[in-house]
């Protein structure tokens, strides 16, 4: 029994670095919402980010960010 899922396959290409894991991925994402990265690290995640995961990781880390602002203001306002 072969398995022909491309996730699992081996890169033919030794400088292709393997797939970056979820915390990596959010970490990635985390940092662009800051807006700093090294050139060197830009193109690492661009050969090894899977863009799904990028999508779900941006999506779960701007909800974090809104619901923690609307956190403050209630605790700020007070009500």
């Amino acid at each position: 029994m072969q398995n022909d899922d491309p996730r699992h396959a081996l890169p033919s290409d030794p400088s292709t670095p393997p797939r970056a894991g979820f915390l990596e991925t959010l970490r990635a994402v985390l940092w662009s919402f800051i807006g700093i990265r090294r050139r060197r690290d830009y193109e690492h995640d661009a050969r090894s980010l899977d863009p799904r995961a990028v999508i779900v990781a941006g999506l779960l880390a701007g909800l974090a960010f809104v619901l923690t602002i609307v956190a403050v203001v209630r605790l700020v306002v007070g009500s």
